[in-house]
């Protein structure tokens, strides 16, 4: 929501945010006053209360367990000023102990995920962590990471606000 407020964009998916009433909108200015962004599923038609459950766990483990911030009272983005006061929480789990052979089964699932057949056939099944792992070879075989042009200008934009040095980068064909 915010790269398209930046980049100018009128509209963005109606299922990403709300206005500050709580009414879904496509306006990325209306989510980001005092709007915010809706539970992961979108509204509650296409099974946003999924997302709300979820929202709620993790405020409740990470936030209210843990004695941080909660909720309405979480500092607004880019106010450096107040104190950002973050909560976390950390689980950690043997799968083994619920069934025996749990990374040969994970490997079968994942196999079978990105085997299954795409949308777009001229683009393969990806799961969590495979774009992550291409960028991170990519990144190796150039010898450094791959910015947009986008977020290359944002960069040095801050840079000159802040009277600092621009970035420096070196333009890649083909990536």
């Amino acid at each position: 929501v915010e790269l398209a407020d930046r980049k100018g964009k009128k509209e963005v998916p109606q299922v990403w945010g709300a206005d500050k009433d709580g009414h879904p909108t496509s306006d990325p200015k209306a989510i980001l006053n005092g709007g915010g962004l809706l539970p992961l599923g979108g509204p509650e038609e296409t099974g946003g209360y999924k997302g709300t459950g979820l929202c709620m766990m993790v405020e409740i483990l990470c936030s209210i367990m843990g004695g941080a911030t909660f909720g309405k009272n979480v500092r607004k983005w880019g106010q450096l000023a107040v104190h950002a006061d973050n909560g976390h929480c950390f689980i950690v789990v043997d799968p083994e102990c619920f069934a025996e052979g749990f990374a040969p089964r994970l490997q079968q699932f994942l196999d079978e995920t990105r085997h299954l057949k795409p949308a777009n056939p001229s683009l393969p099944v990806l799961v969590p962590g495979d774009p992550e792992r291409t960028n991170v070879e990519k990144s190796k075989k150039l010898g450094g990471l791959v910015y947009y042009g986008s977020q290359i200008e944002y960069i040095n934009e801050m840079a000159k606000k802040l009277n600092v040095q621009p970035c420096q980068y070196e333009e890649v064909s083909g990536v």
